[in-house]
């Protein structure tokens, strides 16, 4: 367990003059925690339109690795693959460790690189949670509340739906959200409403909540506040309640939920690696009109990640940003990588490298 009473540490400010651009502050134990547990992590936020990854430089030091892509959301991590949710497509990255030993521009940086394999153009799904399961990618597909996969014929695949949802139209009428796997298949789902018209989830939506049990199609817990990021672990069935900042363990067969700690932010997006929760935190706009009435609006003031250690419930460490992100929505654990890179598609640099099954290539500047 990682505990610090230590003052905050600074990252890419200088004492005395103004914050640059994406600058952060953080608790001084968070390098050290990444370090013993062997991890970076990824962080999405739409907001920006970035993907940051956050490793640990040594003991005492951070680094962040922001990559641009169109309006990220849901990430999901297995086995060296790494999917996000995009605008109008889900893009699905490979880790190819071979190629950051020989990458041109910092060679023998990076212990991991993901490259871009593959993207689905799937149209504005408004896709939220991804999660790797026996059959491939779940992705909770909240324009149309429902639970798809994807397709090389059509723009998705339903493979569930609300038993309250008559037609699969893009109308966003429950707000799906969050999805939680049982033995790689899904199980648990949330959502802002039990509701079957286009945005008729807005009405009761801080009060309004419910979490699902996929399988059964039944509702086990209504009236929740604003539940996001249902995770299923070893130790039970963890979720966020983003109105009130709380992170809660349930009890599915009661239905029932206790309180494990509450934290100073809009909450959203939560990873796990060994006894350690990594969530996600956004400040909520003071002109949203959707928030500005949640329990948590006037202390929700702080965007970045905070992360929990499970025996004792007690936030243990943190990452904030002080400029640039307020709203983050998915937070991932990378699990045995001590600098991971990802690249992006814009400069084509995923185009000059070639990953077979015995070798890795990099293109030379003169070849033509």
């Amino acid at each position: 367990m990682f505990l610090s009473s230590r003052t905050m540490s600074q990252q890419n400010q200088s004492i005395g003059s103004p914050p640059t651009p994406f600058s952060y502050q953080f608790s001084p134990n968070v390098p050290e925690l990444l370090l013993a547990l062997n991890c970076s992590f990824a962080i999405s936020t739409y907001q920006t339109g970035k993907v940051v990854i956050f490793s640990a430089k040594d003991e005492h030091q951070l680094i962040q690795l922001p990559r641009n892509f169109s309006r990220p959301m849901g990430m999901a991590y297995k086995d060296g693959k790494l999917a996000l949710g995009l605008l109008s497509e889900v893009l699905i990255a490979t880790n190819s460790p071979d190629l950051a030993l020989e990458y041109p521009s910092a060679p023998g940086a990076y212990d991991a690189f993901f490259v871009p394999r593959s993207s689905h153009y799937t149209g504005p799904l408004d896709m939220h949670d991804l999660a790797w399961g026996a059959d491939g990618l779940y992705g909770v597909n909240t324009s149309f509340s429902c639970i798809s996969q994807l397709s090389d014929k059509f723009s998705f695949e339903s493979i569930w739906q609300p038993h309250f949802i008559d037609k699969l139209l893009p109308e966003d009428r429950c707000h799906l959200n969050g999805l939680a796997l049982l033995d790689d298949k899904p199980k648990y789902i949330t959502a802002l409403g039990n509701t079957n018209q286009a945005l008729a989830w807005k009405t009761d939506m801080l009060t309004g909540g419910i979490l699902m049990d996929v399988p059964t199609n039944e509702i086990i817990i209504e009236n929740l506040a604003v539940p996001h990021s249902p995770r299923l672990y070893q130790d039970g069935l963890y979720m966020l309640l983003s109105a009130t900042g709380e992170l809660v363990k349930v009890d599915p067969e009661r239905g029932t939920y206790d309180v494990v700690t509450k934290i100073k932010g809009f909450l959203r997006g939560m990873d796990r690696i060994g006894d350690y929760l990594f969530i996600a935190m956004s400040k909520l706009r003071p002109t949203s009109s959707l928030f500005r009435d949640a329990p948590i609006a006037k202390s929700s003031v702080l965007c970045g990640v905070s992360i929990v250690y499970i025996p004792s419930g007690e936030p243990v460490g943190y990452i904030t940003y002080q400029t640039s992100v307020e709203e983050l929505f998915d937070v991932k654990i990378l699990p045995n990588m001590r600098r991971p890179n990802i690249m992006n598609l814009e400069k084509g640099v995923h185009m000059t490298s070639i990953v077979s099954s015995d070798a890795v290539f990099w293109q030379k500047e003169d070849d033509g």
